[in-house]
């Protein structure tokens, strides 16, 4: 399975299946955790058993299913299950049981498990759009993430009501790659002295600063210089911070994608407005990570009017637009910064040699030509210590990892 790797150490998930027609993903996503070789135990609650069976779910991991609370002699086995647990994950997270995990209930076996947890939790939201948007499902969203819970989606998409819309759970392919990813962000940048839950690794209540997406140059009033940028990685990294606790604030270049929940975004067109944006918010900022990819011209002097073909060449003046990291890195209080590098030819020497001629403590690297568009994306991490390549998966998990480094070099930089 591309963007996935064999764990170097044993891993150890229970895995939670709750009552919702997704359920059956939970199957799949079983399988292949399994192929990963990682140890996954099965928790189910009673209404799960309406949708898939506890034997299926046996059959596929090997261990036998916990349903019962009370199925051990000594009522106990909500708390043993989570002693070897890596991460507790529930596939599908129904609104019920967002509902129990934000108040803390504990009334049968997987919520029970929760509660008694010594370990993270990763939930997987799946429910019909009306009950995603409703505003006590997102007041529990928002608890959750507080308390340090990672929400893997949900999406858009149809449903099994027949709609289309947001709270459609991720399929068993992503979620796998995240939760691979998730487990092997310690090993992968060493950090196995970092404390396991996000509040702990410090990112509850900094405000990031991040830029996303391309700049339009505009030549004339229907024609601009401008990229192949997506905007989706710079997205993920803003949803990830805000998963994690952060206050996010998210300049955004034009691009396609919905903004993330949670996030206030400050949409602009041009290098200008963009480097303006960041001026106005960047003195609140902990941490600033520049993900867009800012055109490095402009025209000197762009038409209000369309330019009309004359049959002749036509030259243009163009004049280099504000470095906006450059700026931000050199300002007398910086905020701990974040470059990132699209080169499309000699990664490692380009990508260094940006870092320390920005002064950067943090760049993250790739190549353009595998990056730009695509959903997954493969980094490489620079800093003071070398290099730290993270495997090809898709990009939310990536900017999780990042952002895990990011902390780290962060908070060391202020115990200093």
């Amino acid at each position: 399975m591309r963007g996935m790797m064999q764990q170097t150490n044993p891993k150890h998930i229970v895995l939670g299946i709750t009552g919702g027609i997704a359920a059956y993903k939970a199957a799949e996503l079983s399988r292949l955790l399994v192929k990963q070789g990682i140890t996954v135990q099965v928790a189910m609650t009673d209404a799960a058993t309406h949708f898939i069976t506890s034997a299926t779910m046996q059959a596929l991991t090997g261990r036998p299913v916990l349903v019962d609370q009370w199925q051990d002699d000594k009522g106990i086995s909500h708390i043993q299950s989570t002693h070897a647990a890596d991460t507790i994950v529930i596939v599908p997270a129904t609104a019920d049981f967002i509902a129990k995990l934000a108040h803390g209930l504990a009334d049968d076996l997987l919520s029970t498990l929760c509660l008694a947890r010594n370990c993270p939790l990763i939930v997987a939201p799946a429910m019909n759009k009306q009950m995603w948007s409703n505003a006590a499902t997102q007041r529990n969203v928002q608890q959750l993430i507080a308390d340090g819970v990672t929400l893997l989606g949900p999406v858009s998409g149809i449903q099994a009501c027949g709609e289309e819309g947001m709270g459609r759970m991720l399929e068993a392919e992503e979620l796998a790659r995240d939760i691979v990813a998730l487990l092997q962000g310690s090993e992968t940048l060493d950090r196995t002295s970092l404390p396991l839950t996000p509040r702990e690794r410090g990112l509850d209540g900094l405000n990031i600063l991040i830029t996303a997406g391309p700049t339009y140059e505009a030549i004339d009033a229907v024609r601009g210089i401008t990229n192949r940028s997506s905007g989706k990685m710079g997205y993920a990294i803003a949803q990830a911070a805000q998963e994690l606790g952060a206050e996010v604030t998210l300049v955004s270049g034009p691009t396609a994608l919905s903004h993330p929940y949670g996030t206030l975004v400050v949409d602009v067109t041009s290098a200008a407005e963009m480097f303006d944006a960041v001026k106005k918010h960047v003195d609140s900022a902990d941490i600033f990570i520049g993900v867009a990819a800012v055109a490095d011209y402009r025209v000197a002097q762009s038409s209000a009017q369309k330019i009309k073909k004359n049959g002749g060449n036509l030259t243009l003046e163009l004049v280099p637009n504000p470095d906006i990291l450059a700026y931000v890195a050199a300002l007398p209080n910086a905020p701990f910064c974040v470059g990132f590098a699209a080169e499309s030819e000699n990664l490692r020497e380009y990508a260094e040699q940006k870092r320390r001629s920005k002064k950067l403590p943090l760049l993250a690297a790739n190549l353009a030509q595998q990056a730009i568009g695509a959903d997954d994306n493969e980094l490489i991490l620079f800093d003071d210590a070398g290099e730290h390549p993270l495997p090809r998966t898709d990009k939310l998990a990536l900017a999780r990892v990042l952002l895990l480094h990011a902390s780290s070099l962060y908070h060391k930089g202020k115990s200093k």
